[in-house]
């Protein structure tokens, strides 16, 4: 039996790995700006299921309730970052408040809790981190630049930071879902406020699909089995960095490295151009070379 500490589990992937969690026997720490919405699984589960009240963006009382579940649970194994949501929209549509909030919820609420319960898992001897973030921080589309922001900050402070809490036993895995049959796209999303000069672009076509004028986007993921994979990445022995999930997310993920990469090449002798006069380059060992 493991204990897991995971945020935003009023819906979506939260909810579903709560559900799966508490079905085969784990305790699960569940915090949720309506803890009520988990009432059922209360009354079903009993003592297995630890609520608590929390808006991730207030920096102060994540502290309190991680403080709090660490110390009325003794224990907690695996810490799941997954509170966030999508904000859509062209930049200038959108409102100071709502960038603040979006990069409070998405990115500096997920730093602050590895914060908060760094101390406890060192103390402890290890864990894991599983931290909720998209095939959104590999790739990027037009209308979701501060999504964006957010995912690929949260990509980079991940991986920073797991080669830093390894030598403590504590694993730091990167999910990256594609689009799934969760409310983000519909009920969970915010949009700015439209400007008529961006009504024929991306911005406004999005509009169009999330208010039912245009088809849907293609939502291949099963979030039942997202969340069992999720789950399963925990049982493994070393924590994988990153977990692609979702046949879309794998296409959009692997073109978008590919390219990447061939822009990357293609500016290689410019790259080396501007190294001062004395560096000396070694060309790198080949297959052929090495021998």
């Amino acid at each position: 039996m493991r204990t897991w500490f995971i945020t935003g589990t009023s819906s979506g992937f939260g909810r579903e790995l709560t559900e799966q969690l508490l079905a085969r026997g784990d305790r699960v720490a569940a915090t949720a700006r309506r803890p009520d919405s988990l009432d059922d699984l209360a009354a079903r589960y009993g003592r297995q299921l630890w609520r608590a009240r929390l808006d991730v963006t207030d920096t102060t009382a994540l502290r309190q309730v991680v403080d709090r579940a660490f110390t009325d649970l003794g224990r907690i194994d695996v810490v799941v970052s997954n509170a966030g949501y999508g904000l859509f929209g062209a930049p200038e549509e959108l409102t100071d408040e709502q960038i603040d909030r979006q990069i409070a919820t998405n990115l500096t609420a997920s730093i602050q809790l590895a914060r908060a319960a760094t101390p406890h898992l060192r103390r402890q001897g290890g864990g894991r981190y599983i931290q909720i973030a998209s095939v959104g921080g590999q790739i990027a589309f037009p209308a979701m630049s501060l999504y964006h922001a957010t995912k690929w900050g949260i990509e980079g402070f991940w991986e920073s930071s797991a080669a830093e809490l390894a030598p403590f036993g504590i694993g730091v895995t990167i999910v990256e879902p594609g689009m799934s049959r969760t409310n983000f796209g519909a009920g969970g999303a915010v949009l700015g406020a439209p400007l008529p000069e961006y009504a024929d672009g991306p911005s406004g076509q999005l509009r169009r699909v999330l208010s039912g004028e245009l088809p849907p986007l293609p939502t291949p993921g099963d979030p039942a089995k997202m969340a069992a994979a999720i789950i399963a990445s925990a049982d493994q022995a070393e924590a994988p960095l990153r977990l692609t999930l979702g046949s879309d997310a794998y296409e959009l993920a692997t073109t978008a490295l590919r390219g990447r990469l061939e822009a990357l090449e293609a500016g290689r002798s410019l790259a080396y151009s501007t190294d001062a006069d004395d560096v000396v380059h070694v060309p790198a060992l080949t297959a052929s070379t090495s021998h």
